[in-house]
């Protein structure tokens, strides 16, 4: 067969592929200046996706800093200097360290706090593996904060929406929360079905939204221009002079106008670079800055409005569409995070720090359309009962605070091993970029664990315990690993044996999955024993995942021809690429290992684990351990196995 031609017909990529080749930087977005239609149906869908958790901050960012337990006294000058940090915080985190800098730093075209880990190379004179290995938990940790901002996103971007009907009348309170766990619970129930077609819609009505809140906005400045004299930072400075501790405090609510700043990364591999900064450039900040000082022109003569200052700047007969439209944008905000975590966990079952779990692909051209029952289920009732457990969205921005703010620190330490390590950076560059940036992120994070009582305790416990199940996880995936591996008979040995002892070979393909690409698997030994009989042609098939989002076909699969009719596959996995078996010995079919699929049987291996070995973990891990691998989703729908086609042996195993 013609290698060229064969990987050709292999390597057809999806939609998202050939999308993330079109924008990652490298591609044709990056070379046509111009703003094509294509760039502009880009720029488009980022407002919908990328911006949507950005663009409900008004809903309750200045309300939070002059209304409630951790308010500041509302002053001119108080005024100022908070609309002063508001406009430097969301020009130096977001215009500066993300936009500028951090875009930069793709994974073959992806983003994301696991993208960003896979930048840092292995092995490198610069880190040491105890340096990696707190990278890598530091990675976890900013993976298990992101998901803990999946369940307060929806919960506070909604109930903010809908507390709206407040202002119209009081009589709305009673139904708050019932009618936002309503939305909620019709969100969540929804997400089977896919977003592909509801999602083309997200970005005309995000558009709506900026285009509405910029002109309230504007309506407010011009009956207070001087508002606009808060861009001079003299009134940050002479904010944090007047207030000490209590700025500091202040600090805590300033935050929430860049909370959703980390989807500009994340997002990177769906829209690209260009995209991202246009929106964001042209659209996105303009019209946030515009509503922002827009509230605080309206609070300079109606300080009373800042119970709810967003919708004090509404007029009256715009209240009631206003909130519908304030509610359908919470809803994509929350969307957008609800896919974030369905894409986190993808990644991170890949790359081994999730057990396998069922991910249901709802769309056929878009590989990143994804649905998983067990996190949605889970998200769905955590969502749910902090709406009802908090009550108020005022209650839940201390929660939400901690979880943007650590996932900031960590992404900006993770980019600063990227930069001396990957990108070759020396010191004295990369050193004072980054303490800019830990500056405020660190301000940020300090100021809110002020808050920790006053509801980021949620945010650390839900962090935490993501972060516990993953590292328990991966380290017993180590010690199983190195408990097999000694198991294992060296093939050379096996063949010789192979050959003396004379086993009948019958028709067809066997493919035995293996962890490790040396030696031959106990399962295979476990088949030999029981049954006496081997295939005419045995596949040792390893699938080991890799620290890039895809691996092109011509560079997935390698065959080794081991003798006896024994060959070893290895294939690469990318974290953004499902381990389709059927797929890749296809692309095995290329090198001349041609396989029919109605004679070939696969066989799994499944181990009942037993907690009394010396693996050197503490006893409640290795329950812990044992217990998610019970319940992990099963090989064969994991690597997308024909179940008729599947043979399982067990063995025991102690830890």
């Amino acid at each position: 067969m013609d290698f060229e031609r064969g990987f050709q017909h292999l390597n057809r990529q999806p939609d998202s592929d050939r999308s993330t080749a079109l924008q990652n930087g490298h591609g044709q977005a990056n070379s046509q200046n111009h703003l094509d239609g294509k760039f502009l149906f880009l720029a488009l869908g980022a407002l919908g996706v990328v911006f949507g958790d950005l663009g409900t901050s008004p809903l309750y960012t200045i309300r939070e800093c002059f209304y409630g337990k951790h308010a500041i006294a509302l002053t001119s000058a108080n005024l100022l200097g908070t609309l002063s940090l508001i406009f430097w915080s969301m020009t130096m985190v977001i215009c500066i360290k993300y936009v500028v800098f951090i875009l930069r730093a793709d994974n073959r075209g992806e983003g994301g706090i696991f993208a960003l880990l896979g930048l840092i190379p292995r092995s490198s004179r610069k880190i040491s593996p105890r340096h990696r290995s707190i990278a890598i938990l530091a990675g976890i940790m900013g993976a298990g904060l992101l998901c803990g901002e999946g369940i307060i996103t929806p919960a506070i971007s909604v109930l903010s929406a809908v507390e709206g009907l407040e202002v119209a009348t009081q009589a709305a309170t009673p139904v708050i929360v019932p009618l936002t766990c309503f939305i909620l619970f019709s969100l969540f129930l929804v997400q089977r079905r896919g977003t592909a077609d509801i999602g083309k819609i997200f970005g005309p009505i995000m558009l709506l939204w900026f285009a509405s809140i910029s002109a309230l906005g504007i309506s407010q400045i011009i009956k207070e221009p001087q508002v606009l004299n808060a861009v001079n930072p003299l009134h940050a400075f002479d904010f944090f002079s007047r207030n000490r501790f209590h700025s500091i405090v202040v600090l805590g609510s300033v935050v929430l106008c860049i909370t959703g700043s980390e989807a500009l990364y994340a997002d990177l591999g769906h829209f690209g670079r260009n995209a991202i900064r246009f929106s964001w450039l042209a659209i996105a900040y303009p019209a946030l800055l515009m509503n922002y000082f827009g509230q605080g022109a309206l609070l300079l003569h109606h300080p009373e409005m800042r119970v709810n200052p967003f919708y004090g700047v509404v007029p009256e007969p715009l209240l009631y569409p206003m909130v519908c439209l304030a509610t359908i944008a919470a809803i994509i905000a929350s969307q957008a995070l609800i896919s974030g975590v369905f894409s986190i966990t993808q990644q991170g079952v890949q790359l081994g720090f999730f057990p396998r779990i069922r991910i249901v692909h709802t769309s056929s051209e878009i590989m990143g359309q994804i649905y998983i029952p067990f996190v949605n289920n889970a998200l769905m009732i955590a969502c749910i009962g902090v709406v009802i457990g908090f009550g108020k969205s005022s209650g839940l921005a201390g929660a939400y605070g901690l979880s943007v703010t650590g996932t900031m620190a960590i992404s900006s330490i993770l980019y600063f091993l990227v930069l001396i390590n990957r990108q070759k950076w020396p010191l004295w560059k990369a050193v004072p970029l980054v303490s800019v940036f830990l500056m405020f992120d660190l301000s940020f994070l300090g100021a809110n664990f002020l808050k920790i009582v006053d509801g980021g305790w949620f945010t650390l416990l839900a962090a935490l315990i993501i972060t516990i199940v993953m590292t328990t996880w991966r380290r017993g995936r180590e010690e199983l690993n190195r408990k097999l591996q000694a198991e294992r008979l060296p093939v050379e040995l096996f063949l010789e044996e192979l050959a003396d002892d004379k086993l009948p070979r019958v028709p067809g393909t066997a493919v035995f999955m293996t962890l490790s690409p040396t030696g031959i698997p106990p399962t295979l030994l476990h088949h030999v024993k029981h049954n006496h009989m081997l295939h005419e042609k045995v596949l040792l098939l390893t699938i080991r995942s890799v620290d890039v989002p895809t691996v092109p076909a011509k560079e997935r699969v390698t065959v080794q021809e081991l003798g006896q009719g024994f060959y070893r596959i290895e294939a690469l996995n990318g974290f953004m690429q499902r381990p389709d078996v059927p797929v890749i010995l296809k692309i095995a079919s290329v090198y001349g290992l041609v396989t029919d699929p109605m004679t070939t049987t696969f066989y799994l291996g499944r181990e009942s684990l037993l907690t009394t070995g010396q693996a050197k973990m503490r006893r409640w891990r290795k329950s812990l351990f044992a217990f998610m691998s019970r319940n992990a989703g099963t090989p064969a729908a994991y690597f997308n196995l024909p179940v008729n086609r599947v043979v399982e042996l067990g063995a025991q195993v102690e830890l």
